[in-house]
């Protein structure tokens, strides 16, 4: 089966690391969709079906924690895993987060491997049937 994912970052480097692990990553990826803002990707939800979000939690206009809400919000979207990538490390911004629905967060730094155990963990052990090793890449 493949995945859509989609990359919510308002740093477009960041969005082109995490498009490459996962390219590298040797998951049966189906569509990789990239937005800005939250605002950006909920005009992203509308069109594409996405089974997996990986996303900031600081960005402009719509941050991490609001697109998150709207997400929890829609009939549709609300069962869709949400990865926080984020510099954020404080635990009083991450808790409400989480308690909104977000499956885990990865904190910048990291490395590859930890975004493909990430995934590993949501999207189960057949997802990974194609995984290769990461350790040690450079990027």
């Amino acid at each position: 089966m493949a995945y859509n994912v989609l990359i919510v970052d308002d740093s477009a480097t960041m969005r082109a690391l995490v498009r490459k692990i996962l390219a590298m990553s040797g998951f049966d990826l189906g569509g990789c969709f990239e937005s800005a803002n939250g605002r950006e990707a909920l005009k992203i939800l509308e069109k594409h079906w996405i089974d997996l979000i990986l996303s900031d939690v600081h960005m402009p206009e719509m941050d991490g924690a609001a697109f998150l809400q709207a997400l929890r919000a829609h009939k549709l979207w609300r069962t869709i895993p949400v990865v926080l990538i984020t510099t954020e490390s404080r635990q009083e911004v991450l808790t409400p987060i989480l308690r909104q629905g977000a499956q885990g967060y990865i904190k910048k730094p990291f490395q590859p491997e930890v975004i493909r155990n990430q995934l590993v963990s949501i999207l189960g052990e057949a997802a990974a049937t194609n995984v290769r090793e990461l350790e040690g890449c450079d990027f």
